[in-house]
């Protein structure tokens, strides 16, 4: 039995361009199942039918289900684990977990003012010191995992993996706000935007046609 993997649109969902990444960056088979957000309670019931959560992403595998990026992420780790989702080194995976669960956890002052909408002309806004600190903090973090790991492969470290995932809706928030970044971040924001998987998000996104206006404030 395939599995499942509910989300929401990939013009504006953030958290569910993570695990589909995971999935297809991985060559993990899996159904997509698609219900468009803020359109009514008809997909409202939808999303709360498969957890009552009431959000996406939701992987359904068989009579499990789980929700939130992340945790939909350790699945997979768990469940494919010669994926190698996550680094093998015990140190290493300790990072990574650690980096992907302040992704998970913070940066609320970027979220907030520089929300995913690949539509979005390319063009800066002003930011607040609070997520400029944001924008140093993650710099910070893929300047030090690339530091550790550029032999590796160029991702944060080495091969694609959960980190990348989790870090990659930052990626498009870096290229659709024009926020400067220094040389070694564009570098790792072009290695993500060539990946395959990230452009068939992309492409798809750029394809949708449903505007959520409360998204489309900047």
């Amino acid at each position: 039995m395939a599995l499942k993997l509910v989300i929401g649109n990939k013009n504006y969902s953030s958290w569910s361009m993570r695990p589909w990444l995971a999935l297809r960056a991985n060559d993990i088979p899996f159904d997509e199942i698609f219900v468009p957000l803020y359109t009514g309670e008809a997909d409202k019931r939808r999303i709360l039918d498969v957890t009552p959560s009431g959000k996406v992403p939701v992987l359904l595998d068989g009579d499990i289900t789980i929700w939130d990026s992340l945790a939909i992420i350790e699945y997979l780790a768990e469940r494919f684990p010669e994926k190698r989702l996550w680094p093998q080194d015990p140190a290493q995976r300790a990072h990574a977990r650690s980096i992907s669960a302040e992704m998970h956890s913070s940066f609320a002052a970027l979220r907030n003012e520089c929300g995913m909408n690949l539509h979005r002309p390319v063009g800066a806004i002003e930011l607040s010191a609070d997520a400029r600190v944001n924008i140093a903090r993650i710099q910070d973090i893929w300047a030090e995992c690339r530091e550790r790991h550029a032999k590796a492969g160029p991702f944060l470290f080495g091969a694609f993996g959960a980190a990348d995932a989790m870090f990659a809706p930052v990626v498009h928030r870096f290229r659709t706000y024009a926020i400067a970044v220094k040389p070694q971040s564009r570098r790792y924001m072009d290695t993500m935007m060539a990946l395959p998987a990230f452009q068939e998000w992309t492409n798809a996104g750029l394809a949708e046609t449903l505007v959520i206006e409360k998204f489309e404030m900047v």
